[in-house]
């Protein structure tokens, strides 16, 4: 082959590498961007909810935006999958590869760009996973656990309960500021959980002391049933005031030991693990989580690599069967992990290893395909 051919081809193969990357990333973005705004649009609702129990606009968006690295690293493989569907999908019943083939240009120099974007993809995922995902939830929820300290009326929300110690407080609205209405409180023994005390009133108040961190609850004429441990007939007494104090900067203050797992950055997780090895405890749970994050963070490349023959197999213009297809085996590909996961308490099967089975399938069939496609 002469230089001047060898050139033509080089070019060639420059111009079908941009064509085919540019169409991939418009997709992808596309599709991260949808994903990311259908796993975050569960969470809007909770930013409301935070605002009417009076945490600052700012604040609770920002706790929301937290949320963000966790849905980017689910988007990120599903835009893949999406993208890879809608992208070689489009070009196999377009002809577009069989032309591309027809020149002398194979499969894998096809998708050699994508397979550097999908390795660039992973890379990201598994930090997102790995280290910043959980590090940013773990600052939300500590955000609004600070914001509960210093904005204690956040605490009541109309409508639901409030459990505190032995107590389960209930109030239906409030009203202005300060007042409430329609509260309803159970106290239960320490020992036995029985309840033991049921006051009821129409209307209220809370005060705050800021000072001591005290919660209190005020309620005008009051009913109160005590209920005897003997078991004998409720005794019903009013009383024109009733108080009960929470305190809020005891409960919300204290220091936790141990954060929840998910929440664990990498080498969070691999402290605790050596540390329950150490004891003699079960690492299990440990394994299971460490084992799902890089899993997840491996999705692209199994994603892509599925996704192209599949694409190719069912040459498909009408992109709403491609996408149908790309979402429902990224869901199929997640639940298996998630149910895998929920083998935590049988180690002796472990399912710190099962979780692999969606990739290795994904992977290993997709590889497959392309090879018998670059074959033919």
């Amino acid at each position: 082959m002469s230089y001047t051919s060898r050139m033509v081809d080089y070019r060639l193969m420059r111009i079908l590498n941009a064509y085919v990357t540019k169409s991939f990333a418009t997709v992808l973005v596309a599709s991260v961007l949808v994903v990311t705004f259908g796993i975050m649009g569960a969470n809007i609702l909770k930013v409301f909810e935070a605002i009417s129990r009076g945490i600052p606009l700012s604040d609770a968006f920002l706790s929301f935006l937290f949320l963000m690295p966790f849905a980017l690293s689910i988007a990120i493989p599903v835009g893949v999958f999406v993208a890879t569907m809608l992208v070689f999908g489009r070009m196999s019943a377009d002809n577009e590869i069989t032309a591309m083939r027809a020149c002398g240009i194979s499969i894998l120099q096809i998708i050699s760009p994508l397979i550097i974007l999908a390795f660039f993809l992973t890379c990201v995922c598994l930090v997102l996973q790995l280290e910043i995902g959980p590090y940013y939830a773990e600052k939300g929820k500590s955000l609004l656990k600070t914001v509960v300290v210093t904005r204690p009326l956040s605490m009541i929300e109309p409508g639901t309960s409030i459990d505190y110690e032995n107590n389960s407080i209930y109030i239906g609205d409030r009203v202005g500021k300060h007042g409430i209405k329609d509260i309803q409180i159970f106290q239960f023994d320490k020992r036995t959980k029985k309840l033991r005390k049921d006051v009821a009133a129409a209307k209220g108040q809370v005060v705050v002391d800021k000072k001591k961190q005290l919660l209190i609850i005020e309620l005008f004429d009051a009913s109160i049933v005590q209920h005897p441990e003997n078991g004998k007939r409720p005794d019903r007494t009013f009383s024109e005031k009733f108080q009960l104090a929470l305190d809020y900067g005891r409960k919300f203050n204290e220091i936790k030991i141990g954060k929840k797992i998910r929440l664990l950055t990498l080498r969070e997780l691999f402290g605790k693990t050596v540390m329950y090895r150490m004891l003699g405890m079960d690492t299990t749970a440990l394994d299971i989580e460490l084992n799902r994050r890089i899993a997840f963070g491996l999705a692209p490349i199994a994603f892509l690599l599925l996704g192209m023959p599949l694409a190719i197999r069912t040459s498909r213009r009408e992109t709403s069967i491609g996408l149908l297809i790309g979402v429902v085996l990224a869901g199929i590909y997640f639940i298996a992990i998630m149910v895998f996961q929920a083998f935590h308490k049988y180690p002796n099967i472990y399912p710190q290893y099962l979780l692999w089975i969606p990739n290795v399938l994904y992977q290993f069939g997709g590889a497959v395909a392309i090879w018998r496609i670059a074959r033919r």
